[in-house]
């Protein structure tokens, strides 16, 4: 155990030349109380990540372990622990186990060398009618926990997958996960990949998302962090084939003494490819975050079209954001773009708002929803798509007093008995 947070240390120091990973510290998450959990866990209790009205079968993780046995469907639809999965189909799982391209990682290889346990979904060529996949990964302990998870997901051919993963820590006991996901997207499979976190302020979470996306495959991945001590969600998306659409996306709202990073990594190695990326985020009190996005566009990968865009709003003085949007391109017929915007709430909007005989306090609320939206209102799940706007307001509206002033209600979760409603549509703001 000593070994592997040492090792974590050293990695800060011998990585301090690379790009992508000179500016990430997690020395605060890693305090010499941390210990590893047990191998074999028989949780007590039921976790729920609640999703009203979605139909999903749920894999859960506890404190590293899937407790979720190998299943396979009448479909031929395989799921569940990819501890017994190896056990229980260990030539399925070598085909992908480990296969997926990645980088030159060193936090990569120490899960790989460490690892307990994890998620395994294998969907075969042609499954479109299968409800989504929910992992719901929770942490709770009462002691500080050092956690390594990998999850394999392979969908075949012309399948369709929804994948939700949730990130949830229980109670207020220090964490560390370090969590590797590889993602198999065969010839003209759709795959639609959430990543909801609400960890503890005292948790980290390094999470690594490594996809190949073969001809024809389109892959949506969303990134909504609205906790943590410090998150870093690191995807690398490999296009090994033609006609490939992928779109990343993320939402980051933090505050107090959180961090959040991003880092996307999108390889075009072939023609008539798509990608865009979008990620917005706010930060209130002294939170720390950072968007590091990549295109490469190799030579002879023509007709590709690829777009970065991050968008930033600092609520105080002492909030921090780095943006880094970088094409890497290597012919001429390509249509590429990158920006990055930084700022604070508009004061004329603003203005607009109160002179209709809304409060300030109201009128920010309604246009930090209004900012978070756009990315919202991308989610193609309707059930998730309500669940996460209302998780966001409350996160938006979670300091307000009094309850009277809450003009973006979340379903009476607030413990509001009679919320107001106004006739203003965020969107058009």
């Amino acid at each position: 155990m000593e070994n592997i947070i040492q090792q974590f240390r050293d990695i800060r120091q011998t990585m301090r030349k690379n790009e992508v990973w000179r500016d990430v510290d997690f020395d605060e998450m890693l305090p010499e109380s941390l210990v590893l959990p047990p191998k074999d866990l028989q949780p007590e209790k039921e976790y729920l990540c609640n999703i009203p009205n979605l139909s999903a079968k749920k894999l859960t993780i506890v404190n590293g372990s899937c407790t979720t046995p190998y299943t396979v469907d009448q479909d031929g639809v395989c799921y569940g622990s990819l501890r017994d999965a190896m056990a229980k189909a260990p030539d399925l799982v070598g085909g992908f186990l480990s296969k997926c391209p990645k980088s030159d990682n060193a936090y990569e290889k120490i899960n790989n060398a460490n690892y307990i346990d994890g998620a395994f979904v294998f969907v075969p060529d042609g499954v479109k009618s299968w409800p989504a996949f929910q992992i719901v990964s929770v942490t709770d302990s009462e002691k500080a926990l050092f956690l390594q998870t990998r999850n394999v997901v392979v969908v075949g051919k012309g399948s369709t997958l929804n994948l939700i993963q949730c990130d949830d820590s229980i109670g207020s006991n220090r964490s560390m996960a370090n969590n590797v996901t590889e993602m198999f997207c065969l010839s003209e499979s759709k795959v639609c990949h959430y990543k909801m976190q609400n960890m503890n302020d005292d948790s980290g979470l390094l999470n690594h998302n490594y996809v190949a996306c073969d001809n024809g495959a389109d892959f949506h991945s969303f990134a909504i962090s609205l906790n943590g001590g410090h998150l870093r969600n690191h995807t690398e998306v490999s296009l090994r084939g033609e006609h490939c659409d992928v779109e990343v996306h993320g939402l980051y709202l933090i505050d107090k003494e959180q961090k959040a990073d991003n880092y996307v990594f999108v390889d075009h190695a072939f023609s008539n490819c798509k990608s865009h990326e979008l990620f917005k985020g706010i930060m209130d009190d002294s939170a720390q975050a950072s968007f590091n996005g990549h295109v490469l566009v190799e030579e002879g990968a023509t007709k590709t079209e690829a777009y970065q865009s991050n968008r930033n709003i600092l609520l105080t003085d002492k909030a921090h954001v780095q943006s880094k949007p970088f094409l890497e391109i290597y012919n001429d017929d390509v249509k590429c773009s990158h920006g990055s915007t930084t700022g604070q709430l508009d004061e004329q909007a603003l203005f607009y708002l109160r002179s209709r005989g809304i409060s300030e306090r109201t009128a920010r609320t309604l246009m930090l929803y209004a900012f978070c939206d756009e990315v919202i209102q991308k989610i193609a799940l309707a059930e998730l798509r309500e669940r996460l706007s209302d998780m966001v307001k409350k996160r938006l509206h979670g300091e307000l007093t009094p309850c009277s002033e809450c003009a973006l209600h979340c379903s009476n979760t607030c413990g509001c008995d009679d919320a107001p409603a106004f006739e203003i549509d965020p969107e058009k703001l």
